[in-house]
């Protein structure tokens, strides 16, 4: 019940956070997402600590990435990844790494800018979208996921990706994807943002892309010997553990959205 009850507190703290911050979008959404950046990359370097990533060079460039999304969109995002991969580089080069590969080290921190500077700077994107668009993506990536754990406890049979996520099943998959991409398709439906073979098309692809998300978070973790990112957050877990689907979800609605001429 201990656990039961931090995790019931945690999140009626967090969501409306979230969701206000959200609603408010602009340098405040930015701001937010600078800091939960931070701590997420704080999580994964703690983790990966034996690898030695360039710590610096992969808040800088996380940073960067975020606030390059307000100011010039994708391509911003794009163009700031370059000097962020200059900077670990010649950070490496400039530090003794004893112990572990500087290859192995620039490859963590890389990843690191990339998986979470780009999923959060895709969440600004949205947001400068309108709200309807970051909450449709937000709402079905929740609801995909909670589909698919209710209908895998209830007949989930098949394991889905067993060596990395035994309790996650094809027969949840399939129905977190049905329930997220409807869910989607029903907050962009009417709002002009998309026609509605569009907003099916982007509803697919994020209900779809949530479950990698979370076996990519898994498959880091298991890798490095962890069971959660982190404490931060409780009885959820780590930072890493509340956002690792949607940072794959946003810039994969991104993608499907240009697919499809509304971005």
């Amino acid at each position: 019940m201990g656990n039961l009850a931090s995790r019931i507190v945690v999140a009626a703290i967090l969501l409306p956070l979230a969701l206000g911050v959200l609603w408010l979008g602009g340098w405040y959404l930015v701001g937010f997402g600078v800091v939960v950046s931070v701590l997420a990359l704080h999580e994964l370097w703690t983790m990966a600590r034996d690898h030695r990533p360039i710590v610096i060079a992969g808040y800088v460039g996380a940073v960067a990435v975020v606030l390059a999304a307000e100011r010039e969109g994708p391509a911003g995002m794009a163009l700031v990844l370059v000097p962020a991969l200059l900077l670990t580089f010649i950070l490496a080069a400039a530090t003794s790494r004893e112990g572990a590969s500087a290859l192995t080290a620039m490859a963590v921190t890389a990843f690191g800018i990339v998986w979470v500077g780009v999923g959060l700077g895709s969440v600004v994107v949205l947001r400068d979208g309108s709200f309807d668009l970051v909450l449709a993506v937000l709402l079905g990536t929740w609801v995909a996921d909670i589909g698919a754990y209710a209908v895998g406890r209830l007949i989930g049979r098949r394991k889905l990706a067993p060596a990395i996520s035994p309790g996650k099943s094809v027969e949840g998959f399939v129905a977190g994807v049905v329930a997220g991409t409807a869910v989607v398709w029903w907050v962009l439906y009417g709002q002009g943002i998309v026609g509605t073979w569009e907003a099916l098309v982007v509803g697919l692809a994020v209900a779809v892309a949530g479950p990698f998300g979370d076996l990519l978070e898994s498959y880091v973790k298991r890798d490095l010997g962890v069971k959660d990112s982190g404490t931060l957050l409780a009885g959820h877990g780590g930072v890493l553990d509340r956002i690792d689907a949607m940072l794959v979800t946003a810039p994969v609605a991104l993608f499907a959205l240009w697919l499809v001429g509304g971005a």
